[in-house]
């Protein structure tokens, strides 16, 4: 079977760099092992190195266990949490009747 690398645009590829950093610095405060969070998170060692390094073939789900044995699963509810862009590209095509409805006359 071929392995496709996923090629990301610098930008994304720094982001995705500083996350494993913050992880990889989140489980150096918690002092624990490479090996205790692989474990805890049911994924390989290899996996979670992969992770702190920010290489983008691994899972999203991987990630999650990852903060979840960190404590921060709740962080990746942050996530597009406030869209401001969406919000204005939704607003821009609202459809405003021109017109009041008509009234109920009794």
């Amino acid at each position: 079977m071929n392995e496709r690398k996923l090629i990301l645009i610098p930008k994304t590829q720094r982001i995705l760099t500083a996350l494993g950093e913050n992880l990889k610095l989140a489980r150096l405060r918690r002092k624990l092992s490479t090996t205790q969070v692989s474990e805890r998170a049911g994924i390989n060692r290899g996996t979670l190195v992969s992770i702190e390094k920010g290489e983008p073939g691994v899972g999203i789900g991987s990630y999650l266990q990852v903060l979840s044995v960190l404590g921060l699963e709740e962080d990746l509810l942050n996530v597009a949490k406030d869209d401001i862009l969406g919000r204005k590209i939704q607003d821009a095509n609202l459809i405003v009747k021109k017109r009041a409805p008509k009234k109920n006359s009794k």
